[in-house]
């Protein structure tokens, strides 16, 4: 099984712009997550940015850098320019790394690659985790799935669901017995051809809704294959207040 990994990266965020060049330890988020994804078992590792500033500070990274459009939407979408630039065969396996992700497990990222090449009928992978307390299964900043028994998604949403009628009628704190929802980890794998199609995929009211761009996947009917793991790994970094928790976390580590 061999597998890319691209790092979609921009410069620009509305909570925390430039993020990815902060530094952790003297070393920027972005490059604590380039050698995360070299750990994957990658064969190819691509940044992917719209900001010649991202470029400039891989220099020396041994990492290729791929100037992508200013225009896209999501990062799929600016995954599926890094694919049809590189003329990667249709069934190449892509695994979408976050770049403001530098707790990422390697062992997780391939574990995404290897769900997807086990499952030929999937778009695509991502993974889960058990939710154990009722402030994460109602938080909606964590993104909630549920699963068939194929361990295929059926839908993503930042409510709590499923949603246990009798346990929560009552106003009751405690989580359902055998609780069936799982929280969502945002990283994604991808076949080539699923991406060269991405882009004229349907417009999904569920994705306007819930502000989720997997649900316009399984709105146009494309299946997403779903690998567990124990725990999340630390929470990404989005704000100021991240960055400082995520050098702590590093200092102890």
């Amino acid at each position: 099984m061999h597998f890319k990994v691209v790092i979609p990266a921009r410069y620009g965020s509305s909570r925390f712009p430039g993020k990815l060049l902060s530094t952790i330890r003297g070393r920027t988020i972005l490059s604590h997550v380039v050698d995360l994804a070299k750990q994957s078992g990658a064969e190819e590792i691509v940044v992917a940015t719209d900001d010649r500033r991202i470029a400039e500070a891989l220099e020396t990274s041994e990492c290729q850098v791929i100037m992508t459009s200013l225009t896209h939407i999501s990062g799929t979408d600016r995954i599926a320019e890094v694919a049809a630039i590189k003329k990667w065969p249709p069934e190449t396996l892509v695994v979408n790394v976050q770049g403001d992700e530098p707790f990422i497990p390697p062992a997780l990222i391939n574990d995404v690659a290897q769900t997807l090449w086990d499952t030929p009928n999937a778009s695509a992978s991502t993974a889960c985790f058990p939710i154990f307390e009722k402030e994460e299964l109602f938080n909606p900043n964590l993104v909630k799935v549920v699963l068939n028994h194929e361990n295929h998604a059926l839908y993503f949403s930042r409510a709590p669901i499923p949603w246990s009628r009798d346990t929560f009628a009552d106003g009751s704190t405690n989580m359902p017995d055998n609780y069936s929802g799982f929280g969502h980890i945002g990283i994604y794998g991808y076949r080539a051809k699923f991406l060269s199609k991405y882009s004229d995929l349907p417009f999904s009211s569920l994705e306007t809704f819930e502000k989720l761009e997997q649900l316009r996947m399984l709105q146009a009917a494309h299946r997403i294959v779903v690998t567990h793991t124990e725990a999340p790994p630390a929470p990404g970094i989005d704000t100021p207040d991240d960055l400082e928790r995520a050098r702590e976390l590093l200092s102890k580590l």
